[in-house]
C-alpha cells in the first residue's frame, strides 16, 4: 500500500467517519448506536439562522474543485460555461486525473492550479485566499470534513450527496455554516428535474389542495458497477454498503421535503425504516471471487438489504415514503409521487397527473406544463439539456447556484437542508437494527422552521447570469 493511501484511510478515521472496509455501519460501535435516540434530544440554541440567509454579491465565482473521480469531471466541464465562474483550481487524490481535466480546459479562459499525490493536498487548496466556493465531489467519508474546513476557511461550499453520514456529521455542518455565515449547499440535483419543478410550482399554486402524502425513491441496479475494480477508488461505493439502511436517501427525498415545505413551515417528526434481506450482493462476492481473488476479502462481508423502505411522519401530519434499492434487476425509479386533496402526481414509469380515478389526457397535460413550467427552465432548461448532467438538471443546479452568489440571492437549498436530508441515512440504520422501531428526526433549524420562509422558486432578483456556448 502506498504511503498516500495510507494517508487516505489514517485521515478518514481520524475524522471520526467509521471504519473503511470493516463491514461496520457508520456507527463506530454498537455503544455509539444506542446513544443515538439520546442524541437527538439534546438541546441547542441556533447561532444564526441560515434559512434565507444572503451572502453578499460576488461578481465573479472563483471556484475549486476537489474530487476528479465519477462526478467532479462533469461539474468542471459545466461550471466553465456558465458567466462568471473562474476554475482557480483543481485538486485530486490521483494525479493523472488532475492532469487530464486541466488539459480539458486548455482551450479555454480557465487556468487552474493543479493539487493531487497526497490525501492533505485539498486543504492547501482551500487555504488559498483567492477562493470563494469549493465544489466537493469526493468519496462520502470526506464530504462533510472537507465542507466544514471549507467553511471554516472562509468559503461557501457545495457538497456532493450526501452532506454527511452521521448525526454528529450533520450538527456539525449546521454549527459551522451558522458560526461562519457561509453556505452549505448539498448539491441535490434531483430538485432540479423538469418535473420535479414543475409540480412544486403547481403545489405551490395550490393545485394539488393539501398535500397529505409523498413518495421518493432511489431504485438503480448498480450492483455490476458496484463490484467493478475501476469505477470507485479504493471500492469505497461497494463498502458503502455494508450498512443496512437507506444509504442514499436525498434523491428521492429532497425534492417532496421541498414540496411539503420541510424546514420552512413543517419538519420532519419521526420515522420508521424496514429493509430486506441481501439476495445478490454477497452471492456477487462469492461469484466474482472464484474467478479473482481481489474479491476475496469481500466475501465474508455482511451487506445491507436489496431494498429499504423509510416512512416519515410530519410535524402537520403529513406522511413520506422513501426508497432505496441499488441491487435487484428492476428498471431506474426516483418514484416521485405526491397525493393531495385535490389531484395526484407521479414521475415513473411516466409523467402523469390525475384528479380522480383517471389520469388528464394529453391535452390536458400539455395545458399544465405550458402553465407551470417554472421560470427557471424557461430561462436555461433547454440550454441545460444540451450541456447535460443528468440530462440537464446538474447544469440547471449549478447554474442557479452560481446565479444566486453573484445577485446576492438566498441559496434553493441551505444547510439545514443538507443535515435533515443527510440524517435520514444513519437514523434508517437504527431503525433497522432495531426491528423498525420509530426514531425522532432531529430539528436542525432549533424551531426556526415555524416562521422560515417557504422557498422561492422565482427568479426574482436574480436570472442575470449568461451561459457560454
Amino acid at each position: 500500500m502506498s504511503n498516500n493511501r495510507r494517508d487516505f484511510l489514517k485521515l478518514s478515521g481520524l475524522a471520526g467517519l467509521g471504519l473503511i472496509g470493516t463491514g461496520m455501519s457508520s456507527f463506530k460501535s454498537a455503544e455509539e448506536m444506542e446513544r443515538l435516540p439520546e442524541m437527538i434530544k439534546r438541546k441547542r440554541i441556533q447561532h444564526f439562522n441560515m434559512s434565507g440567509f444572503a451572502a453578499p454579491k460576488l461578481d465573479k465565482v472563483r471556484v475549486g474543485f476537489i474530487g476528479l473521480g465519477m462526478r467532479g469531471p462533469g461539474a468542471v466541464n459545466r461550471m466553465s460555461k456558465i458567466e462568471g465562474v473562474e476554475i482557480v483550481a483543481i485538486c485530486d487524490l490521483v494525479p493523472e486525473k488532475v492532469d487530464k481535466i486541466a488539459k480539458s480546459l486548455e482551450n479555454t479562459a480557465h487556468k487552474p492550479e493543479k493539487y493531487s499525490g497526497s490525501a492533505y493536498a485539498w486543504k492547501k487548496m482551500v487555504d488559498r485566499d483567492d477562493l470563494d466556493l469549493v465544489y466537493i465531489a469526493t468519496p462520502w467519508d470526506w464530504h462533510t470534513p472537507m465542507a466544514v474546513y471549507a467553511m471554516e476557511a472562509g468559503k461557501h461550499a457545495a457538497v456532493e450527496v450526501p452532506a454527511a453520514k452521521t448525526l454528529e456529521e450533520c450538527w456539525q455542518l449546521v454549527e459551522t455554516s451558522e458560526k461562519t455565515q457561509k453556505h452549505c449547499m448539498m448539491l441535490e440535483n434531483c430538485c432540479y428535474d423538469f418535473f420535479e419543478l414543475m409540480t412544486l410550482n403547481m403545489a405551490r399554486d395550490g393545485f394539488f389542495g393539501d398535500i397529505l402524502h409523498a413518495e421518493g425513491a432511489y431504485i438503480h441496479d448498480l450492483l455490476d458497477l458496484n463490484f467493478a475494480k475501476n469505477a470507485y477508488e479504493d471500492m469505497w461505493r461497494l463498502k458503502e454498503n455494508y450498512r443496512d439502511g437507506n444509504l442514499y436517501a436525498t434523491h428521492g427525498l429532497g425534492p417532496i421535503a421541498q414540496l411539503l415545505d420541510i424546514n420552512r413551515g413543517d419538519q420532519m417528526d419521526y420515522l420508521t425504516s424496514l429493509s430486506s434481506a441481501d439476495f445478490h450482493m454477497a452471492d456477487k462476492a462469492r461469484e466474482l471471487a472464484e474467478k479473482d481473488n481481489f474479491y476475496a476479502s469481500f466475501v465474508e462481508k455482511k451487506f445491507g438489504g436489496n431494498i429499504n423502505t423509510t416512512i416519515v411522519k410530519t410535524k402537520h401530519g403529513k406522511s413520506m415514503m422513501i426508497q432505496h434499492d441499488v441491487t435487484s434487476p428492476r428498471p431506474y425509479s426516483r418514484l416521485h409521487a405526491l397525493s393531495g386533496t385535490k389531484a395526484f402526481a407521479q414521475k415513473y414509469p411516466m409523467q402523469k397527473i390525475s384528479s380522480g380515478h383517471g389520469w388528464i389526457k394529453d391535452d390536458e397535460m400539455k395545458v399544465l406544463q405550458e402553465k407551470y413550467t417554472p421560470e427557471i427552465v424557461k430561462k436555461v432548461g433547454e440550454l441545460a439539456k444540451t450541456i447535460g448532467g443528468h440530462g440537464g438538471m446538474d447544469f440547471m443546479m449549478e447554474w442557479r447556484l452560481v446565479d444566486c452568489l453573484r445577485n446576492g440571492l438566498p441559496l434553493d437549498q441551505d444547510v439545514y437542508d443538507a443535515a435533515s436530508w443527510s440524517a435520514l441515512s444513519p437514523l434508517s440504520e437504527w431503525s433497522v437494527a432495531h426491528r423498525s422501531n420509530s426514531i425522532d428526526v432531529p430539528d436542525f433549524t432549533s424551531g426556526s422552521w415555524k416562521t422560515n420562509k417557504p422557498l422561492d422558486i422565482t427568479l426574482n432578483g436574480g436570472g442575470t447570469t449568461k451561459v457560454i456556448v
